[in-house]
């Protein structure tokens, strides 16, 4: 099997992309719907951010509130690298999971829609070939 890293600019097609792969028959995993399932209540980073941003940062329904969120590490690096090191670990091992489950299927491709794909370098080295949308 084959990981293949998708990244692109917003609104510079890589959703028509990830279509055509899709024809092709090979696999997706959207990392950003991936990083919005592990903040969910009753996953550890839901907890994990609550416990060190508190709980100004929930939702009446007990979700995250993204927004508020923002504002607070925005302009405070030490507060991001906080919260990247809360829900990266996390969004790693799903994407893992998920990558298993595409193996055991058969999948002779998986294309991994990641964001900040070059920029953080940390996945680059897991992917066989990369694709960059623009």
């Amino acid at each position: 099997m084959f990981l293949v890293g998708l990244t692109g600019g917003i609104a510079s097609g890589k959703s028509s992309v990830i279509q055509v792969f899709q024809q092709l028959g090979c696999a997706v995993i959207d990392i950003d719907v991936i990083a919005r399932q592990v903040v969910q209540p009753g996953h550890p980073a839901h907890r994990r951010i609550v416990e060190a941003f508190g709980t100004e940062v929930l939702l009446e329904n007990g979700d995250i509130n993204r927004k508020v969120l923002g504002d607070l590490i925005f302009n405070q690096p030490d507060r991001r690298s906080l919260l990247n090191a809360i829900t990266h670990p996390e969004i790693r091992k799903q994407m893992m999971k998920e990558t298993f489950k595409y193996f055991l299927r058969g999948y002779r491709y998986v294309i991994l829609d990641i964001p900040l794909l070059f920029e953080t370098k940390k996945l680059l080295k897991y992917m066989k070939h990369t694709v960059v949308v623009y």
